[in-house]
């Protein structure tokens, strides 16, 4: 949470002690340069021997709370009928007022498990915007994914709250089109994850509803990030200033038929579910459950890893964990914006996000800026970040690259993890970055699997710009840094 101090400025301040670290180190930029090059200047593809701050993504790196560490250690590990597995329906039931739970290994189970169920060749998904595994699983099953996003959500300089909305005009227009028995159900995601962690709003939501319900269309919530979601509705959205998050959270959970998600954002855990209170949608999927994943009862996750998430659930409706992240991102994005790095306005959920488009204009779409300024950024400071833009989008069925709407650097902020200190070495490697961005040069794939190729696809600069980056770095800093 942010307090404000006695200058009138507001500074993001941690709710916890730090009483277990784990050690990190800064290599010189040579070294750096070698290890990239070795990654096929993809960030994936780096040794956690090579990075000092990892801010890949938040998923899985959360630091888990004491409470969550003791939990662990009383889990029952029964193939079958766990009572670890009781307390995390519990804690569904109380906390996000389902009664049917289905647990998974992670989230992209979960959207397998949505996909199989209810997808057929020739149906479509709308949405309002869609996620790499989310769209892989949905096409893959033959349906067509509609983004029907609102007008500001790809306008990355932008002070629409909540640029995660539906379009309700686009929604109604794909209805007619398409007919509602070709709709299996809408999807709407918490903090839209690839357009800068944008939240939507809960008068959106119901929208949505209101118009999906007589049709008989299922609405189905990605909660992943519902946490952040519900801070900043708690924030931005008139009425609920003063609202719990935890009742913010479950008046979303009403609305919704279906809700799934990684436990490994929010609930600073391993795992996954899918949870709804219709009988017929759980019983639709359950069969499938223990083909895919694991017995009903565990469903892929570990016995220790269910009871964490139990207590997960219940603290990330805490005011003080729901704001961690999102206000150390606030404060991070407002550094980098005063020393005159582009970045994606308002700062959203998830991570911090530079405009790569803005950032080095001089390089083409068909030669990857996201990526390219993911592993420049890597070279000068040693921080990983996660490029979100055409490398993270699929080529067409005619071998074309398909280019993203948008083009971002994610410098993605795990909760309750970094330090002031942590942001304000990174403003100035950014900063510094900024002034030489001249120096940055396109990519190239020389190894490209054929799906989802941002995982472990190989690519190589073009003429040599990471050394001639490198040496400038150097020049500056010197060669132990």
């Amino acid at each position: 949470m942010s307090i404000r101090l006695s200058n009138g400025s507001e500074i993001p301040i941690e709710m916890h002690k730090i009483r277990i670290v784990q050690k990190v180190r800064l290599v010189p930029a040579r070294e750096r340069l070698r290890a990239i090059e070795e990654a096929g200047y993809n960030t994936f593809l780096l040794r956690t021997r090579d990075i000092f701050l990892d801010m890949l993504t938040d998923s899985g790196t959360n630091a888990m709370s004491d409470n969550q560490q003791a939990a662990m250690l009383v889990a029952d590990d029964a193939y079958a009928g766990s009572e670890s597995f009781y307390k995390l329906a519990d804690a569904v039931k109380e906390y996000l007022g389902y009664e049917y739970l289905l647990p998974c290994h992670q989230g992209r189970a979960a959207e397998h498990l949505l996909a199989k169920t209810f997808i057929k060749p020739g149906t479509f998904i709308p949405m309002n915007y869609h996620f790499t595994t989310t769209k892989a699983h949905f096409n893959l099953m033959g349906a067509t994914v509609l983004e029907l996003f609102g007008p500001e959500a790809l306008n990355t300089q932008s002070s629409d709250p909540f640029k995660g909305n539906m379009d309700m005009g686009r929604l109604k227009s794909a209805i007619e089109e398409h007919g509602a028995a070709k709709i299996p159900f809408v999807r709407m995601e918490a903090t839209t994850n690839l357009i800068g962690g944008q939240p939507f709003s809960l008068a959106n939501l119901r929208e949505v509803k209101a118009l999906l319900a007589p049709l008989n269309i299922p609405l189905v919530l990605d909660a992943s990030l519902i946490s952040e979601n519900a801070y900043f509705i708690r924030q931005r959205e008139p009425g609920y200033e003063n609202v719990s998050i935890a009742k913010i959270v479950r008046e979303m959970m009403d609305v919704a038929d279906i809700c799934y998600l990684s436990g490994r954002k929010s609930c600073m855990v391993r795992g996954g579910l899918i949870a709804t209170n219709r009988k017929d949608l759980h019983e639709a999927i359950r069969p499938w459950l223990p083909v895919y994943e694991g017995f009903y009862t565990y469903g892929g996750m570990s016995s220790k890893e269910i009871e964490a998430m139990a207590v997960g659930i219940r603290e990330m409706t805490e005011l003080e964990i729901a704001s961690s992240s999102a206000d150390a991102i606030k404060w991070f994005c407002g550094r980098l914006i005063d020393a005159g790095v582009p970045v994606v306005t308002p700062p959203g959920g998830l991570a911090c996000h530079l405009d790569a488009m803005r950032f080095i204009p001089q390089v083409p779409q068909t030669e990857y800026p996201a990526g390219a300024l993911a592993a420049a950024a890597f070279i000068v400071s040693g921080i990983r970040g996660m490029e979100r833009g055409t490398i993270s989008m699929d080529r067409d069925e005619a071998g074309n690259d398909v280019p993203s709407d948008i083009e971002l650097l994610r410098l993605a902020v795990p909760r309750r993890v970094f330090t002031m200190s942590h942001f304000i070495y990174a403003t100035d490697r950014l900063q510094w970055l900024m002034k030489h961005r001249d120096l940055i040069g396109g990519l190239e794939f020389y190894d490209e699997p054929p799906i989802l190729r941002f995982f472990g696809g190989r690519l190589k600069p073009k003429n040599d710009w990471g050394t001639r980056l490198t040496e400038a770095f150097e020049k500056d800093f010197g060669t132990k840094c």
